[in-house]
């Protein structure tokens, strides 16, 4: 493992997403980007549209185990759908800090590769087939991954687990 180099595990986040990607034979892509405010405004730098960055939501179960969400920009978990594929009558989004622990990543960094533990993965149906950025484990990079191909090195379920904003 790689030390710190800014007090904020960057150089930590980065060495344990490209370790974890390559064990299991995922060809990412991790570039430095200038901070950003909003999922729209890293759109904007990286020259996508909104639906081509994944969120990686933690979702914690009222069991204290957690589960990750991915969700394309543009929309936002659609907690019904999600519960009746999970099977539980509650789910919820954790504080800062319990995500954090949860992971081993802050939020705005999360990513289901190279977390502290290996959580079931859920993948919103529309991200099938694409290329998409994600948080990269640091803050200012994004990971640039094949949906498919994470969506089976991880085994995860896909599933209609979101819906547009403009719908919320």
């Amino acid at each position: 493992m790689t030390a710190s180099t800014d007090g904020h595990g960057r150089a930590d986040g980065l060495e344990r997403v490209r370790v974890a990607a390559s064990a299991r034979g995922l060809d990412i892509d991790i570039r430095e980007r200038p901070a950003a405010g909003s999922l729209q405004e890293a759109a904007k730098l990286l020259g996508l549209e909104p639906s081509d960055i994944v969120k990686t939501l933690v979702v914690k179960r009222h069991d204290d185990s957690y589960l990750f969400a991915l969700v394309p920009g543009g929309r936002s978990i659609s907690w019904p759908k999600l519960r009746a594929v999970v099977g539980v009558n509650r789910l919820r989004l954790p504080e800062p800090d319990l995500a954090l622990a949860a992971t081993g990543y802050e939020r705005g960094t999360i990513v289901p590769i190279g977390s502290s533990t290996d959580w079931p993965v859920y993948a919103d149906e529309s991200i099938v087939g694409r290329r998409v950025a994600m948080g990269a484990g640091a803050h200012g990079y994004s990971l640039f991954v094949d949906a498919d191909a994470l969506i089976a090195s991880y085994g995860a379920t896909v599933a209609d687990i979101s819906v547009p904003e403009s719908q919320r």
